[in-house]
């Protein structure tokens, strides 16, 4: 049986490892109660690397496991194992993206689909692998990295917020039908966050830090939201964005 829904419980299972967003959620859950940690990715070195650094925080057990999110025949065969060496997992973290070129029509269309594939298809996959693992074992959290980009994809991310868009939906979607189960769905919508990903780029108003996005997401699991903003006051902002004219919209070109 999982925890009831918010940031208690002791199995964490990360899908996309070596993601810095996530390994500073954990880090903040840690924090505040000894957490076994499964780590699933595709690259062993920065797997091994985010092992390291979580047991340095002081996390009693993490367990790592290879697999790329285009894997999809072998989904259902990691995660199971996953769940059974950690014993079940009372959060589960859905980290799994690249960001890809910027732009509009993209110049390698085979690259973009490429993004597409793995922000949208291959997390998509997984977080459905991992809803259907909590319902089945009574419950539990599931908290999807999300972006801002979701909500009005701009001509400068297209295919990257098309495809955020699409995991942001099923996301909602399936906390609406999982609720009813035992399962929370979280849905965690960051700005530009300074990571490796978004090294050498030009930073975004109301640019944050992993830490700062950790500090969100944490309360918005004590809080029982299904959807929350990092930083909190990118949510208006963000309303007020969708309500630009389409003719002005369009000459926003960053």
């Amino acid at each position: 049986m999982s925890a009831a829904p918010g940031s208690g419980g002791s199995r964490v299972l990360v899908l996309g490892g070596s993601s810095e967003i996530a390994l500073a959620i954990v880090r903040e859950l840690q924090s505040r109660a000894p957490r076994d940690v499964a780590l699933v990715g595709r690259d062993a070195a920065a797997l091994g690397a985010a092992a390291e650094e979580l047991g340095a925080a002081g996390c009693p057990r993490v367990i790592t496991f290879e697999l790329d999110a285009l894997e999809l025949g072998r989904h259902e065969e990691v995660l199971e194992q996953a769940f059974h060496e950690l014993g079940g997992a009372d959060i589960v973290i859905v980290a799994v993206g690249v960001l890809g070129r910027r732009g509009g029509l993209p110049a390698d269309i085979a690259a973009a689909a490429a993004v597409l594939q793995v922000n949208l298809v291959g997390a998509g996959s997984l977080l459905m692998h991992a809803a259907r693992h909590l319902r089945e074992r009574g419950g539990g959290t599931i908290v999807v990295l999300s972006s801002v980009a979701a909500e009005r994809p701009r001509r400068a991310n297209a295919v990257y917020g098309a495809s955020k868009a699409g995991l942001d939906s099923l996301a909602q979607g399936l906390g609406d039908d999982l609720h009813e189960h035992g399962v929370h769905v979280l849905v965690v919508r960051p700005g530009f966050v300074h990571t490796k990903m978004t090294r050498g780029l030009d930073a975004a108003p109301l640019a944050t830090t992993p830490l700062a996005v950790a500090g969100v997401v944490v309360d918005g699991l004590d809080r029982g939201a299904h959807t929350v903003w990092a930083p909190r006051s990118l949510r208006w902002l963000m309303l007020a964005t969708k309500l630009v004219p389409r003719p002005l919209f369009r000459r926003i070109k960053r």
